[in-house]
Order: structure tokens, then sequence, then C-alpha cells
């Protein structure tokens, strides 16, 4: 008989890797904790138990890449949206689910599967070397000592407790005509050129309103048990605003050492930074801009930064409590432990952000082991793919700041359009018989659908689904 591959943690990600081990003829065990010990945030011991909002989010899979992640999710057979789509409630084009029925459905699909055995149990330590294919699916709220076995397998810097993200904005939605490309003194470090960063200028009327704007804007507030996670290095910008007026502009917002290519003579009040978020050059990130603004309260605060009126983010803000580890730094690109062969981790405890992203990750990881154990090599998905553009995203498709030393520089991520490669030069955009000017919404429009169908298509050949028999669309 096979050996079993064993799973901790029986949330999206958990239950995924599960059924596709399970799904591939190998004999799997879920271990979790839920019915024996529970969590600050779980109300119910059932798998993949949803516990904050019940939406999956946009299921266009043309025009939306978490969309397109639902298709190559149905594409790789997921339990996870088979039994969304079976426990959907009406939300225009987003994909919402009944949350009992949806986490009830999980439970009794992988209950009933003969290749699945669920232990109630907690795993307090690593998983024991006999078993040598295992997945830690463990989530955000990981039990504190198995957190800490972990971090002492992987070092003491290499496990974040707290989440503090800034802002990342699509590059092709900045105006550069107002923005520019510059480092600050033309500093060229290590793999620079002197004009690293995106810089958005404010005169002195520009940045006041901006300083009240985030004063007076609405704020999130952490839950009882999350503490409050603030610490000098990364404290949320409009804490630092309530420290002074001046604060910002000697802070991450200091103009020094910067010159307005566009009207050299103007000394801005204040500037704006952006810097290169993933190797492909299309995301960048807001410098010092972590925050607690609600999202809405973001998207409407940060657009008044002269350049970023038209943004677009990929990711917006937040602090809050998520531990994940550096999977850049420890994880190879089959998403196992550079430092313990078999020992794969999935889900949000890798860097990934969102109900779909955790179990596609989840869904990743069980097949990897799931071909091990059948003594095959995995197989990685294109990079053009969404899964393959989150898997790079987690293991190794950001930037290394080098100008803040120590500093942990990766960020959980949603899966977005920025992840991905640009399409080839050449493409043709332009519908069939379309006649007239192709620009602006048109023309992104048309690189969304040129991008899911270049993904789908790669998706189903890495797969070996033939387009003909499968119903992801």
């Amino acid at each position: 008989m096979t050996t079993p591959i064993h799973v901790i943690g029986g949330g999206l990600a958990g239950s995924e890797a599960a059924w596709q081990i399970a799904s591939a003829g190998v004999p799997v065990i879920l271990h979790e904790m839920r019915g024996v010990r529970g969590t600050e945030a779980h109300k119910t011991d059932g798998l993949a138990e949803l516990v904050c909002s019940n939406s999956f989010r946009s299921d266009d899979a043309e025009n939306n890449a978490v969309g397109l992640l639902h298709a190559e999710m149905r594409l790789a057979g997921s339990l996870i949206m088979a039994c969304g789509d079976a426990h959907q409630v009406p939300a225009g084009g987003a994909l919402a689910v009944d949350r009992d029925g949806f986490s009830d459905a999980v439970t009794a699909k992988l209950a009933a599967h003969p290749l699945v055995t669920v232990i109630r149990e907690e795993i307090t330590g690593l998983p024991p070397r006999e078993w040598d294919q295992a997945i830690i699916a463990t989530g955000p709220l990981t039990a504190p000592a198995l957190a800490e076995a972990i971090r002492g397998e992987t070092g003491a810097d290499a496990l974040a407790f707290f989440d503090a993200i800034a802002p990342i904005v699509h590059f092709d939605t900045i105006d550069m005509n107002v923005a520019w490309f510059q480092s600050r003194y033309d500093k060229v470090g290590p793999g620079g050129t002197g004009k690293d960063y995106v810089n958005c200028p404010m005169d002195k009327a520009q940045y006041d309103a901006f300083v009240q704007a985030l004063l007076d804007g609405g704020k999130t507030e952490f839950k009882q048990w999350e503490g409050t996670p603030y610490f000098d290095g990364c404290l949320p910008i409009e804490v630092m605003a309530e420290r002074g007026r001046e604060t910002l502009r000697h802070g991450p917002m200091k103009p020094m050492g910067l010159t307005n290519a566009h009207n050299p003579t103007v000394k801005a009040y204040a500037v704006v930074q952006l810097r290169q978020d993933n190797a492909l050059g299309t995301l960048y990130n807001m410098v010092g801009f972590q925050t607690k603004l609600k999202h809405g309260e973001q998207t409407r605060i940060f657009r008044m930064i002269p350049g970023l009126e038209q943004a677009e983010f990929a990711r917006l803000g937040g602090l809050h409590r998520n531990t994940y580890i550096n999977s850049p730094t420890l994880l190879d690109g089959s998403l196992q432990l550079k430092s313990r062969p078999g020992l794969r981790f999935a889900g949000q405890i890798t860097g990934c952000e969102g109900y779909v992203e955790s179990a596609s990750i989840g869904l990743l990881a069980g097949r990897f082991a799931a071909a091990e154990r059948l003594g095959r090599a995995p197989s990685l998905p294109p990079l053009t793919t969404a899964f393959g553009a989150l898997l790079n995203h987690i293991t190794g498709g950001h930037i290394v700041s080098d100008d803040e030393p120590g500093k942990r520089s990766f960020q959980p991520m949603n899966i977005n359009f920025g992840l991905l490669p640009p399409l080839e030069p050449g493409t043709n955009l332009k519908p069939d018989g379309f006649e007239g000017r192709f620009r602006g919404k048109d023309k992104a429009s048309a690189k969304k659908r040129a991008t899911t169908a270049r993904a789908l298509a790669d998706c189903r050949s890495w797969l070996g689904v033939d387009r003909d028999v499968q119903a992801a669309e």
C-alpha cells in the first residue's frame, strides 16, 4: 500500500491539498485541531470554514485575475471550487457562497473519500521525519506551539506574526507626465541605475490637504486578541501623521535629494516614492505607506497624490495578524522547505492573501507532494498562468530592497494581472472587424482578455485537459 501523505490544517488550503492528493490515488491523513482546540476566529469545527467574508470575489475569467484563478482551479478538479459552485448565493458577478453549506459540503466530501482520513488533533511540533511527505497548511492563526517549532526550523526572522502592508499600484496607471524616475541623490545601489523609484511631488497645499485626509479618514480597528502590533520601523502612515503635521515630510515623504524632471526649478514640498515590487516591473509599492485606513478611504485618499489620480491598486494596505513564512528564502519552486525535503507549506502561511489564492496554493502543494509519492518530479505550472504567477510571487518573484537592510521585503499578495508576464510584443488586441480608435479602456480590456486566453490555454496544456471536454469557463 502507498504510504500516506500528511496534511496539517483543515482550512481551505489543507482541504484542497488533501483532495488533490487523494484524487491522484495517494492516501492522505488530514490533521485538524478544531474539535480539540479552537481559535479566536473560528466558530465551528467544520473543514474549510470561512471566517471572514463569504465571497470568493469576481468570477469573471476573461477580465479579472481572481476569476481567471477560479477557472484554472476548476480545470484542475478543485474541491473548493466545486463546493463553492454548488452552494453559491446571489452576488452579481462575484462567487459568494452559503458559508455553512459550503463548509459542510467540503467536510462531507473529504469524509466520504476512501483515501482520506481526518484526525482531530493538535500538531504541536514539526511533522516527524517518518512522515517523509507532509504539508503544513495551518493559515494565519497557526497555533503558538507549531509556530514556535516552525520558527526553530527556519530561523528567528523567518516567521512574521503581523502583516504591515503598503499599497501596490499597477505601474501602467501612474501618470508619468507628473511623476518621474529617480533615486534619492541619484544613488546607484546593487542592481540599480540611480533611477529606481517613481516620484510623485506635492506642493505645500497638496501636502496639507493630504495629511488632513489621513487624519480624518476612517480606520479599521484591531480585534482584542490581535493586540496593537505597532513598531517604530513600520508605523501606519496615519499614525505618523498624528505625531505632527511635518512628520511625514521628514520621514517617508521627505523631498531631499530629488529634482522634478518635469519642472527642475521648483522644489517639491513633499514627495511620495514608489519602488518596483516585482521582477516584471508591472507593480510598484508605495514606500512607507503601510496603513490601517479602510480600503475605500485608501483609494480615495491615495488618489489625491499627484500622478496617482487614476491609479489602480493591485493590493491595498493593511496591518493585521497574519502568520506567514519568508517563502522566497525558505521554499523551493515546489513549495518544499529547502532545509527539509518532503516538507511543504501551503495556503496563507506561505504569503498569499485571499480564499481562492490560499486554496490554489494548497492545490499545487497537494499535486506536487502526490507526484513525488508516485515517483515523479513535480510539474510546475507555467508562469503565464494564474497558478504559475502566484507560485512565482511566493517563491521568488518579488524584489529585495537594497536600501532597507534587514527589513523583510516579501509581503502577502492577492492574485492580480501585475503578477503575470506582459503579453508578447506584437500581440493583436483588436477584435475582428474593429474599426476606429483603439485605446484607453478598450485597449486595457482587450489586454486582459488576451492575457486570460493565454493563461487558460497554457493551463490546459499543463494539466493535459482537452478544451472540448472541460467546462471551466
